[in-house]
């Protein structure tokens, strides 16, 4: 999105043969900020529209035939009488979202208003009154930037609560979406990333978003478990298949039959079982312990590891035919300290679960920003998992020291030690440390803003509450000081 929502500046494509009246369009529209681009012809203005990306165009209707093009499938052609109508189609086809007003003369109009027909925004008469004229492209630009916003809102809304999973960052973003896609086939699908991260969580949302939701959804974990005890659970055993088989038994492929199989930490699965869970997968049939009879089941395959499979290729830890098999599609979850835009909110998450089970009916704990940033700056090297586990014991501690009745807000001191040192280490370990003497207040401004953006991964709003400041000042500030 080109515009800015503290200010609501557009890119504006402006398509004037007379370059003298262009220029007067652009010098009207740049007081207010807008970033104005220039062209004289139809053809210009296509160009521009393949190439850039704008937010309102504002072109003549009447143009010379000679400043005139067709736009591919387009039944106008711009013979000059309406060569707007032809920058209209192309903006509307090319940049769905922008938003198109005709400059017109006074015999014109009639034509100008068939043009709202074709998706126009409005039109302005010549000559151009320049104050009309501003505040005709300031609601234009309002217009598609709240367009933006509905659906960015629309989309951050349906991905923030999608199975319960927090994805305020784009990486997470991504990981959502990605699960979307894969859910609607029966492909197999390996999911990568450190312990504590949630692939299981998204094993879950795989099996809950497929069409086998309505069947069982099985886990199982392939660690620490001995070669027959593995086969054992994962094919089963008829009667008498060995000493104690007093009954036969059906492995988890048979009971989540119909349904999705998840087998989480399959990169520990020992190497002599790895090519019987292979043929598995080929054939489609499992061989119960002490009977040759395969037996057909129909599962949705979803593994996970913590283990760089291709290192362990190379070790000779685990068959490459085997994970080309389960890697039939890849969802990698990054570790939390790649993604802190999602800690605040996985706080938020983390204190109304926990203060909800413990002292039901009872205010909600808050959390203060000098904790925030604590919880923000740490790196987790157990990831979510870790961070909730830490708000648990904060909610704890909290919830412990309150009068009845009364809010309580949990702040540094409700911080386990560890966790408490580990932050403070993150936040002094930041560029340009050591001494701040001499150092000018804008230069600790610049650096405070920075820092903070850091920590908060690039979130302003989290960014902006932590400084103390408004959204709209800290986007001030960044465009001063040069900061992205």
């Amino acid at each position: 999105m080109s515009i800015d929502a503290s200010d609501s500046r557009a890119q504006v494509l402006i398509v004037e043969d007379e370059e003298a009246h262009a220029d007067v369009m652009a010098d009207a529209l740049r007081k207010p900020g807008h970033v104005c681009t220039i062209v004289t012809s139809v053809q210009g203005a296509i160009d521009e529209l393949k190439g850039g990306v704008f937010d309102v165009v504002v072109t003549d209707l009447r143009m010379p035939a000679s400043a005139g093009t067709a736009f591919e499938d387009s039944a106008v052609e711009a013979d000059g009488a309406n060569a707007g109508l032809v920058v209209l189609k192309a903006a509307a086809k090319l940049q769905p979202t922008i938003e198109t007003i005709m400059v017109t003369a006074h015999g014109d109009v009639p034509t100008a208003r068939s043009a709202f027909k074709e998706g126009a925004y409005d039109f302005i008469e010549k000559p151009l009154d320049l104050e009309v004229f501003r505040n005709l492209v300031n609601r234009a630009a309002q217009t598609v930037l709240l367009r933006h916003q509905n659906s960015e809102l629309r989309d951050e809304l349906e991905l923030a609560g999608f199975e319960g999973l927090i994805a305020v960052s784009e990486p997470m973003r991504k990981v959502l979406q990605m699960v979307r896609t894969v859910a609607r086939s029966d492909i197999p699908v390996l999911i990568t990333g450190e312990s504590g991260t949630g692939k299981e969580l998204i094993a879950r949302a795989v099996h809950r978003n497929s069409n086998r939701s309505a069947g069982r959804y099985v886990t199982f974990n392939c660690a620490g478990q001995s070669e027959s005890l593995l086969e054992d659970q994962l094919f089963g055993h008829v009667k008498g298949a060995y000493t104690g088989a007093e009954k036969e038994r059906e492995g988890v492929f048979e009971y989540a039959s119909g349904g999705t199989l998840f087998l989480d930490e399959i990169g520990d699965m020992p190497v002599a079982m790895q090519p019987k869970l292979l043929r598995v997968l080929e054939s489609g049939e499992v061989v119960r312990l002490g009977t040759n009879d395969a037996r057909h089941v129909d599962v949705r395959f979803v593994s996970a590891t913590n283990r760089d499979l291709s290192e362990a290729i190379k070790a000779g830890d685990f068959r490459e035919d085997l994970y080309f098999r389960i890697n039939a599609a890849r969802i990698h979850l990054p570790p939390l300290r790649e993604r802190r835009e999602d800690i605040p909110p996985l706080v938020v998450h983390g204190v109304k679960k926990y203060s909800e089970t413990m002292a039901p009916g009872e205010p909600e704990p808050t959390v203060s920003d000098a904790a925030m940033l604590r919880l923000t700056s740490c790196d987790w090297p157990g990831n979510v998992r870790q961070l909730l586990n830490t708000v648990q014991s904060m909610v704890v501690m909290g919830l412990a020291a309150r009068e009845a009745g009364q809010p309580v807000e949990l702040g540094i001191e409700h911080l386990p030690e560890e966790v408490r040192q580990s932050a403070s280490a993150d936040l002094d370990d930041t560029p340009g440390g050591g001494s701040l003497a001499g150092t000018s207040l804008d230069q600790l401004e610049k650096r405070a803003i920075r820092e903070t953006l850091r920590l908060t991964g690039g979130n302003r709003e989290q960014a902006a509450k932590l400084l103390g400041i408004g959204e709209r000042t800290l986007y001030r500030k960044l465009k001063e000081y040069g900061l992205r």
